[in-house]
């Protein structure tokens, strides 16, 4: 049993790595499963609870970073209060859209709520380029910090 729960748990890691870059695999809560699978299987004795609480730390940064990826890109390059939370909506909506609504929310999001706010066209495509590029960044970010997650998980075993 325990040769198929870590099976399981590397499956869980391998997809949760697939998951940073897709947007339709919750990566990093995958990630942290697997590491707490094997934890859970080796009885804690080699990855202890301070080592689960800091990459379950690092876990929950990527997943804010993620969230806020886009509204963040989109206030670098000067959205107005509507476009911010027009990002926001855009993000929040696109989640229960699959692929297309996560890469295609923010940015009609931010350039709805930058159009609404009164400017011009090219100006808010301008803004919803932003808040793709704040995307692009916060899937760097997550990237990162899910190879830093995996990292320090073999560090523990290795050496907890």
């Amino acid at each position: 049993m325990d040769i198929a729960l870590y099976v399981l748990a590397a499956l869980l890691i391998v997809g949760g790595l697939a998951g940073s870059v897709l947007p339709a695999l919750p990566g990093i809560p995958m990630i942290f499963g697997g590491i707490w699978l094997v934890a859970a299987v080796d009885h804690y004795q080699h990855l202890g609870w301070w080592w689960l609480l800091l990459i379950g730390a690092l876990g929950s940064l990527g997943v804010v970073v993620d969230f806020i990826a886009g509204t963040l890109g989109a206030r670098r390059v000067g959205a107005s209060k509507l476009a911010l939370w027009g990002a926001s909506l855009g993000t929040l909506i696109g989640m229960f859209l699959g692929v297309p609504g996560l890469l295609f929310g923010p940015f009609l999001g931010a350039l709805a709520g930058e159009l609404a706010s009164g400017t011009s066209v090219l100006r808010s495509a301008h803004v919803g380029v932003g808040t793709w590029l704040g995307l692009l960044f916060g899937t760097l970010i997550k990237l990162v910090l899910s190879f830093v997650m995996v990292g320090l998980f073999g560090l523990a075993m290795l050496f907890g």
